[in-house]
C-alpha cells in the first residue's frame, strides 16, 4: 500500500522543525581581560566540570582553553547530540572538532515538558535566558555528567580530549552562558519547537484546571443541599435525552461577537518609521573564507570548496563596488554587471584561470587542468590554451582562441603602415591576423580595438597567446619579439 504524500501544510511544519534543530554560530570574538573562570553563569561552569572530571590530561584542557581564548575556534555547528567546529593549530588547515552528548528519550522529554509546563517560573526564567536550578538538576538531568561528553577530532592526537575537541568546549560554555536554550538542543529539541509544545500543554493544563473550577462550583452540596438560589429540577424537566438519575451536559456558553479587525497596513500607517541606517562603506578588498579541513571521506574536495567560496566574495565584492554611490533622488543606479553570465566552458575557464592567476604548469595546476578536461570532454592542452587566452583577455581573448572576423576598413589596415614605419617585420593579413610564420608570430586584431599577440614555433601553426593585449600593434609587437 502507498503512503500517501505529506500535505504541503505537514510538509513545511516538518521543514521548520527540521531547521529548527540545528544553529550555526560565528566564530566567537577574542576573550581578553583577566584569567578568571571561563564560564560566567553557574551551568556553563557546571558544563566545564564536566569536561575537566573526564579529562586524562590538565596540560590539553590548559592549551585548549588558550586556543578559545586567542579566537582559534571557527564557526560552530550544533545539532542535537552533536557539536561541530574547526580549530586552527599549528598547521595552515584546521582540524574538526566534534563533541557528542547522549539526546534525552520522548519520556524524558514529556516529563521535563510536564515540569515546565506546571511551574511557570521556570518558563519565565528561560525566555529571559537563565537556566533554573531545579530545572536542570530535576528528575531529568539536563547539563551532562562525568563522562557523558565524548570529545572527537582529526588530528592525530589521541587524547580525551585533545586541545582542539577542549577549545570547542570551552567555546561552548561562553554559547551557553547568553542562552541556555543551546543546551536544549544539544539535549534533542529546538527553541521553537519546545516553546510550541510549552503552549500546547499550557493551554491544556489550563483547560483542565477551568473544567475542574467549573464542576466544582456547580455541584451539589454535602447533604443534597443546593446552593441558595438555585431551583430543585425534577425529572420531568430534564431533557427527553437525559435520564434520570444521569449528569446534564453543561450548557454551552453564550458566543462572544468577534470586534471587527483592522488591516494591519492601516494600524501600521500613522507610526513613524525610523530612517534606514547608512550604508556601510565597501571594505578595500574581498575577505577570504576560513580554511577547511581535510578528511578522508569527505564528498568534496576542501581546496576546491574553499577556492569557490573566495572566488564568490571577489565577485561579491566587485558588484558592490562597481554599483557605487546611489543615485540623485534616492534610487539606485542600474549599472551592468562585471561578472556576466558565462555559459559553462567559459566559466570554467575563468575559474582555472583565476585559481593561479601567476603560476606556470605547477603539478597543482595540471592536476586542475586535467580535471576539467576530463569534464568537458578536452583534452589538458586545449585547458591550458584556454587559460591563457582567458589571462590574456578575458572573455575576448577566449574568443579570439578558435574564432576569426573581418574587421572594417580603419586601424586593422593602418596598423600595417604603423608596423612598417616603426621599422618592424611585416605581417601577412587573414581575417583579423597580422602572421609571420617564418618568425612564429602573430597578432590578432579584437573587437575591443586591442591587438593580442600570439607566437608559435616556426612552421608548426600552433599559436599560443603570448604576454598582455595592447591598443597599440607596434607595442603588442615589439614586446612579442622581446621575448
Amino acid at each position: 500500500m502507498n503512503r500517501r504524500p505529506a500535505s504541503g501544510r505537514a510538509a513545511a511544519a516538518d521543514h521548520q522543525a527540521r531547521a529548527d534543530r540545528t544553529r550555526t554560530f560565528p566564530p566567537l570574538p577574542v576573550r581578553t581581560g583577566a584569567r578568571g573562570l571561563f564560564a560566567e553563569s553557574w551551568w556553563g561552569s557546571a558544563w566545564l566540570d564536566a569536561l575537566e572530571s573526564a579529562a586524562l590530561d590538565s596540560a590539553r584542557l590548559a592549551r585548549g582553553r588558550t586556543y578559545a581564548r586567542d579566537g582559534h575556534v571557527d564557526t560552530i555547528n550544533i545539532t542535537p547530540g552533536r557539536i561541530v567546529a574547526t580549530v586552527r593549530g599549528s598547521r595552515p588547515r584546521p582540524y574538526s572538532a566534534e563533541i557528542r552528548l547522549t539526546t534525552l528519550t520522548v519520556q524524558e522529554w514529556d516529563a521535563l515538558l510536564d515540569a515546565i509546563a506546571a511551574d511557570p517560573g521556570q518558563l519565565t526564567a528561560l525566555l529571559a535566558k537563565q537556566l533554573p536550578s531545579a530545572l536542570a538538576e530535576g528528575e531529568v538531568r539536563l547539563l551532562p555528567g562525568p563522562g557523558e561528553l565524548v570529545p572527537r577530532c582529526s588530528c592525530p592526537d589521541s587524547g580525551r580530549p585533545c586541545k582542539h575537541a577542549a577549545a570547542l568546549c570551552f567555546q561552548v560554555a561562553r554559547l551557553l552562558d547568553t542562552d541556555p536554550f543551546v543546551l536544549l538542543l544539544m539535549r534533542g529539541r529546538g527553541e521553537r519547537e519546545l516553546l510550541d509544545e510549552l503552549s500546547r500543554r499550557n493551554a491544556a493544563l489550563t483547560a483542565r484546571e477551568t473544567r475542574a473550577h467549573t464542576l466544582a462550583t456547580t455541584a451539589p452540596t454535602t447533604g443534597g443541599q443546593r446552593p441558595e438560589g438555585t431551583a430543585r429540577a425534577d425529572a420531568g424537566d430534564l431533557p427527553a435525552a437525559v435520564a434520570p438519575g444521569a449528569v446534564p451536559e453543561e450548557p454551552a456558553a453564550p458566543r462572544t461577537p468577534t470586534p471587527p479587525g483592522v488591516p494591519a497596513r492601516t494600524a501600521l500607517a500613522d507610526r513613524p518609521r525610523p530612517p534606514l541606517p547608512p550604508v556601510l562603506p565597501v571594505p578595500p578588498q574581498p575577505g577570504h573564507p576560513p580554511a577547511l579541513p581535510d578528511g578522508d571521506d569527505l564528498p568534496f574536495d576542501p581546496a576546491t570548496l574553499e577556492f569557490l567560496a573566495a572566488d564568490a566574495a571577489a565577485r561579491a565584492h566587485a558588484c558592490v563596488s562597481a554599483a557605487g554611490a546611489p543615485a540623485p533622488g534616492g534610487g539606485q543606479q542600474t549599472l551592468p554587471s562585471p561578472f556576466p553570465d558565462l555559459p559553462p566552458w567559459q566559466d570554467a575557464v575563468r575559474l582555472a584561470a583565476t585559481a593561479h592567476p601567476t603560476a606556470g604548469l605547477t603539478a597543482t595546476t595540471r592536476a586542475l587542468y586535467r580535471d576539467l578536461a576530463a569534464a568537458t570532454g578536452r583534452t589538458p592542452t586545449d585547458v591550458a590554451r584556454s587559460v591563457a587566452a582567458w589571462r590574456q583577455g578575458g572573455p575576448e581573448g577566449l574568443a579570439l582562441l578558435d574564432t576569426t572576423w573581418n574587421p572594417p576598413a580603419g586601424d586593422f589596415d593602418r596598423a600595417r603602415s604603423a608596423l612598417l614605419a616603426a621599422d618592424l617585420p611585416a605581417l601577412r593579413p587573414r581575417h583579423n591576423h597580422l602572421t609571420d610564420p617564418d618568425r612564429g608570430i602573430q597578432l590578432r586584431f579584437g573587437h575591443d580595438n586591442r591587438w593580442y599577440p600570439y607566437e608559435s614555433e616556426p612552421g608548426a601553426e600552433d599559436w599560443w597567446p603570448t604576454g598582455p593585449a595592447d591598443p597599440d600593434p607596434v607595442g603588442a609587437l615589439t614586446t612579442l619579439l622581446a621575448r
